[in-house]
């Protein structure tokens, strides 16, 4: 019996990482205008790239809770990873696709500096819980 977790999203443990994904993704596209508005605009990009795989793994591995929800929490967190690779790779042809980015330095920076705030979020969340 898998026992569901209905915390609202800002209460998950992940939330305060994807607040500083988003900051990070925002504060990149302001560095980036004053390079140029296109380059601001593929740094959004490659920031938003970035982060909303992410929000979707966090919903997805945050939804089941306790001992007894073992085997929906492991199917939970595979369905998430698999979810966020799929994600990520159809983000990156739909913006390939239909906007063409000319900036691919502005777009693949911004995604790679928000992926490693995700890495080092990790470092956030472990401080976040109290210890008993």
């Amino acid at each position: 019996m898998a026992f569901r977790n209905k915390m609202p999203i800002y209460q998950l443990p992940a939330f305060k990482v994807l607040v500083i994904q988003a900051l990070v993704a925002i504060g990149l596209a302001l560095a980036f205008l004053f390079k140029d508005v296109n380059a601001s605009f593929c740094a959004l990009l490659g920031g938003l790239i970035a982060l909303l795989p992410n929000i979707y793994f966090a919903l997805k591995t945050f939804r089941y809770f306790g001992a007894q929800s073992a085997m929906a929490i492991t199917l939970s967190l595979w369905t998430g990873e698999m979810g966020k690779y799929i994600l990520t790779a159809a983000l990156f042809v739909l913006v390939f696709l239909a906007i063409k980015p000319t900036n691919l330095i502005a777009l693949f920076v911004s995604y790679f500096i928000v992926l490693i705030v995700s890495s080092l979020g990790l470092l956030l969340v472990k401080k976040s819980f109290k210890k008993y």
